[in-house]
């Protein structure tokens, strides 16, 4: 069985993780809840604005193998994404997952963070919308589509893409 890990900090669009994990249990993947939190329990919010569920991090950022997952998806929220992007645990693990070649899934406002790892520079990538500045002075293209994948890079746009988005990841595993 494939093990999937999510990669979260704080107040995450509750969409991007709850329902992109389900689906993903229902194809049959094991997933892994990965926190850079400075404790287990994580605050997802609706919409950048409204408090959503509390979930709880099976492991901390560095207590991570990378080598334990076949893929790391990175959900958006504004200020998770603002979050993860400067922390160095988060950088590593997003950057062995990358350099493995397995897929690294980031939706919304979670490109972000491949901006700040280096990675976005000479992709094709898509993301919320008020990114495409951010992308594209990062040496990314910036294409509006439902989910783009260029090598191992899997990116979506919002919670109305995750249909799209788990199918890309699921593909990738496949």
């Amino acid at each position: 069985m494939k093990t999937i890990a999510f990669l979260l900090h704080n107040n995450f669009e509750q969409a991007e993780y709850e329902d992109v994990n389900n689906q993903l249990k229902d194809k049959g993947y094991k997933t892994i809840l990965i926190t850079t939190n400075k404790d287990k329990e994580v605050q997802a919010m609706n919409q950048d604005v409204d408090k959503g569920d509390t979930f709880t991090a099976d492991i901390f950022a560095n207590e991570a193998q990378v080598n334990d997952y076949d893929a790391l998806v990175l959900p958006g929220g504004t200020v998770n994404a603002d979050s993860i992007r400067g922390n160095q645990e988060a950088h590593k693990i997003i950057n062995a997952i990358n350099e493995a070649g397995k897929p690294l899934a980031a939706i919304c406002h979670a490109p972000w963070v491949l901006i700040n790892t280096g990675i976005a520079k000479g992709k094709t990538l898509t993301a919320y919308e008020s990114l495409q500045t951010d992308l594209e002075n990062a040496g990314a293209d910036f294409v509006d589509k439902t989910v783009q994948v260029d090598s191992n890079l899997i990116t979506s746009r919002n919670p109305d893409d995750i249909d799209n988005f788990v199918d890309a990841i699921d593909k990738a595993l496949s």
